[in-house]
């Protein structure tokens, strides 16, 4: 025992403070006990500080976890195939699993396998974990598993992968704990790749996805697309610690005023995706915690080269010289953002080409090429919505600065109910909101290959494929990473996608909450925090 003062201090008695202190202790009853017992008040504060950072690191169970994202619709889905926002994906995350999982580091840990392995990174073996279990009941096998893949590559389930599922030309089960699974042609980014929330394993012949029956943490209870899903604790989880949570009840409030009031009036447990704005009232309030983290996902401008006024060469070029990259970092976002560069490799990616610089901010040169695009003057609408992260006050200073040279831009602010199905990837000039993405492979696979199911801008270029697939199959990391420079130099000059900034996700929670970390796979936890978190009594 070091602490100054007291000379027998023992962890029994550290664990009896901490006892202490579930039992609802003050600080003030504490420091009399420690004064009683012969300590000092400095060394008394410091037996506490470490009891109660003791006490937070250790999880407790039970429970009811209220949480709300920023959007959800009646388009919400239970089937982790066509999962497309975020409270798809904290559901699906909450009540299946996947083969491999990302841990905060962004390493590939197994989930539902116990090995994947392969020699040639073409055939893949993948064993699994024995003694998992269905809600059901039933057992996890590898027609479980072959089911899940195969569905990916049929056209009638409308999977979000599609395009990432179509280089696996053969899925088979090898026995009833082993797959096989064969590449059309080397992908060393297999494991990775599984990690997607897409790629969860669903029971072999599942169609009807109005419930879920996962192996996952939590069973699902209710689930009332575009207005919550209500969790409870699996009980035959096979991790060994399972969830904490005795229940999770998850919702949207898409008026982000509404979700940081009602997290300050106790009312949820986290408010996910906080503005800058709303941070410095947070940051007041005793009890109330942030979780910062910056991996990738940003907020962009599409703009269709399919359609008017994105077909009118100089347009697209002028709005990314007319995008004011540093008000938008230090404004909009108040510095929890970096400068981007209209390409979505992030720079914590290796594969980050850094040599492409961001376009300058440059208004005379962006009005000589809307007077080329005979578009100077013209009204040019442009959709935001809150369901985009900060898109709204992106498209007002937009708009700021397109006055300045006489150009006009109309904000079509619109509903975040119902955004992502009714006006993303369909409007001529709308606002995306993308995830965090492990891979440039996976980046570039759902955005920008000509046949991506999220091709934002219907960016076609037959080069850009070819060269995908070829550093798909490369493993060397230098060639790889030159392949992957020159494909970020290509979307952002050919691109009709303008990406000002990469955010930083920020969630608020009350410090009751505990466990939650940051990960490559995005905020809450890469969508996964309900069956890791815990609430302190």
């Amino acid at each position: 025992m070091t602490d100054k003062g007291i000379t027998n201090w023992t962890s029994r008695d550290d664990a009896m403070v901490e006892h202490a202190i579930r039992r609802g202790a003050t600080r003030r009853d504490l420091l009399r006990m420690f004064m009683a017992g012969g300590a000092s008040i400095l060394a008394g504060g410091t037996i506490l500080g470490r009891a109660t950072a003791a006490l937070a690191a250790t999880p407790v169970r039970g429970g009811h976890f209220k949480a709300a994202g920023w959007s959800s619709s009646t388009a919400d889905t239970l089937d982790p195939a066509k999962a497309s926002l975020s409270t798809d994906y904290v559901r699906c995350c909450s009540v299946y699993n996947r083969l491999t999982f990302l841990d905060e580091a962004g390493t590939v840990n197994m989930e539902l396998a116990d090995s994947i392995e392969s020699s040639d990174a073409t055939v893949w073996t993948v064993k699994l974990k024995s003694g998992v279990t269905f809600h059901d009941g039933k057992s996890l096998t590898s027609a479980d598993v072959v089911y899940s893949m195969m569905r990916h590559l049929d056209e009638n389930t409308g999977s979000k992968v599609n395009s990432i599922a179509k280089q696996m030309t053969a899925i088979t089960a090898v026995d009833p704990l082993t797959v096989q699974i064969t590449l059309a042609a080397a992908n060393a980014d297999l494991p990775t790749i599984l990690a997607m929330h897409h790629f969860m394993i669903v029971a072999d012949g599942t169609t009807d996805f109005s419930t879920a029956n996962g192996t996952g943490a939590f069973k699902i209870e209710v689930f009332e697309p575009g207005v919550k899903s209500l969790m409870v604790r699996n009980e035959n989880y096979f991790k060994a610690d399972g969830a904490y949570l005795d229940s999770f009840e998850y919702f949207a409030i898409p008026d982000e005023t509404a979700r940081v009031n009602a997290l300050l009036s106790g009312d949820i447990h986290l408010a996910a995706s906080i503005k800058p704005q709303s941070m410095r009232l947070i940051e007041t309030q005793s009890g109330i915690d942030l979780v910062k983290s910056t991996s990738g996902n940003y907020t962009n401008l599409n703009m269709r080269l399919d359609m008017e006024p994105g077909d009118k060469a100089g347009f697209i070029e002028g709005v990314k010289h007319l995008l004011n990259r540093e008000a938008i970092q230090k404004s909009v976002m108040r510095g929890l953002a970096e400068i981007a560069n209209d390409q979505p490799i992030s720079p914590m990616s290796p594969y980050h080409n850094a040599e492409l610089k961001a376009r300058d901010y440059d208004p005379e040169k962006a009005k000589a090429l809307f007077e080329k695009a005979g578009l100077m003057g013209v009204s040019i609408p442009v959709v935001a919505s809150e369901a985009a992260t900060a898109s709204v006050d992106m498209a007002t200073v937009l708009q700021q600065s397109g006055a300045e040279i006489g150009m006009k831009f109309d904000i079509q602010r619109v509903p975040s109910d119902g955004y992502w199905s009714n006006y993303w990837l369909k409007a001529p000039v709308h606002f995306g909101n993308i995830n965090p993405r492990p891979t440039p492979d996976i980046l570039f696979s759902l955005l920008y290959d000509t046949n991506a199911p999220w091709n934002e801008s219907q960016y076609k270029s037959p080069k850009f494929d070819a060269m995908l697939i070829e550093a798909r199959g490369e493993l060397d990391f230098a060639k790889r990473k030159e392949i992957y420079g020159e494909m970020q130099v290509m979307v952002s000059n050919e691109a009709g996608t303008a990406i000002p900034v990469f955010l930083s996700n920020v969630d608020a929670k009350t410090s009751k909450l505990q466990g939650l970390k940051a990960n490559p796979l995005g905020g809450q936890m890469g969508y996964a925090m309900a069956e890791y978190v815990w609430l302190e009594a």
